[in-house]
């Protein structure tokens, strides 16, 4: 596969984020979400977003093949130099360095945004999202265990992080 195209998102990028995202909702753990998201649902959320806390789509072929995202970590005051990361891949695309792309971008944004921690939560049996996020640089921090319930069992959660002023 040819690398993709990382880019900001734009409003008209929605419906593919839907899709990719509304995917990993019913066939992974990748998010804790139960439920389906809305075009108007993902459109409050696309708001919540901007330079400080971007959303950058990957494109192959001239089709969005995946997102990335950095997220208020908290709305409390001393966390607003810490943002969650987010990375999701189009089925067919993923394996194929589209994550590492997204996950490399997102970070570097991070940077330009002047945050200095970044956060990612991994659940159990999602052995190659750990091994990329790792490689990149995030550390274990933490297992919480059993946080979520998902596809009829209780998860753990693994906190890994990135902080970004001792990089550089």
């Amino acid at each position: 596969m040819n690398p993709p195209t990382i880019r900001p998102a734009t409003i008209a990028d929605l419906p593919s984020i839907t899709r990719i995202y509304n995917d990993a909702i019913l066939t992974t753990t990748a998010t804790f979400d139960t439920e389906p998201k809305t075009i108007d649902e993902q459109r409050e959320w696309f708001a919540h977003h901007g330079l400080r806390y971007p959303v950058l789509v990957a494109v192959s072929g001239g089709n969005v093949t995946g997102w990335a995202s950095l997220t208020a970590w908290s709305d409390r005051c001393a966390y607003a130099d810490t943002a969650e990361v987010s990375v999701y891949v189009d089925e067919p695309r993923r394996g194929g360095g589209t994550g590492r792309a997204l996950a490399e971008a997102i970070i570097k944004a991070g940077r330009q945004a002047g945050l200095h921690t970044l956060l990612s939560r991994i659940a159990e049996g999602n052995a190659a999202s750990l091994r990329l996020t790792e490689s990149l640089g995030f550390k274990q921090v933490g297992i919480m265990h059993e946080v979520g319930f998902k596809f009829g069992r209780r998860l753990d959660v693994c906190l890994l992080e990135l902080v970004l002023e001792s990089e550089e």
